[in-house]
């Protein structure tokens, strides 16, 4: 895909220009996978999707200090498989093998499976989760971030429900212990904890 303006808005967000030529073609290889696989989809607050990930790549960026590119750029695509399962053997062909088992590793089984959700699918989710790589558990951490400052935005209240709780049950949790890993992780720790806060604090205050 030829650079358009939504491309370069996509490479401005991940500040390729400090990046090395060949980190920079791999940032127009990933920005035009973006563009592509996200296209068409909305979340369910009723944005376009590909806002999402570049929101998540500005968390990843501003807020929790990371400058690797191949961690940017896992930002970027880390829903690409769940939007899109059969995209993986072009993710691979154009960012590597490597990147794609990556987003494998990301995405819930049952979206790789392209089927509904099924009992114990949370389990087997869950339990992948923990064995993501450091860089893996940093990206869907900022991810949960993301998704917990747009909670508010969400019409489906159960969704709500189920997201707060994941985050008491699992995600809270995981995020403690991983946070003496590195510094990003840290700092990961400490603003999904104050955004779950934050949240609580909200939800308190509209029901008074």
């Amino acid at each position: 895909m030829p650079p358009t303006p939504q491309i370069d808005a996509i490479l401005r967000t991940l500040h390729v220009t400090t990046w090395t030529p060949a980190d920079q073609a791999q940032g127009q290889q990933a920005a035009a996978l973006a563009l592509t696989i996200y296209a068409g989809h909305t979340r369910d607050q009723g944005t376009p999707y590909l806002q999402h990930p570049l929101a998540v790549v500005c968390i990843l960026r501003d807020e929790l200090a990371v400058t690797t590119p191949s961690t940017l750029l896992l930002g970027l695509l880390h829903d690409a498989l769940e939007i899109s399962p059969g995209s993986a053997p072009t993710v691979a062909s154009r960012l590597g093998g490597d990147f794609a088992e990556q987003l494998r590793a990301m995405t819930p089984d049952h979206r790789l499976d392209e089927r509904p959700k099924q009992p114990g699918d949370e389990a087997t989710w869950r339990a992948k989760t923990t064995r993501l790589s450091a860089e893996g558990l940093l990206v869907r951490l900022a991810d949960r971030i993301h998704n917990l400052r747009d909670l508010r935005n969400s019409p489906d209240t159960a969704r709500r429900e189920r997201f707060v709780a994941a985050l008491v049950e699992f995600y809270l949790p995981l995020a403690e212990r991983a946070r003496p890993i590195n510094t990003h992780l840290e700092a990961a720790c400490m603003v999904f904890r104050a955004e779950y806060e934050r949240y609580q604090r909200d939800i308190q205050e509209a029901r008074i």
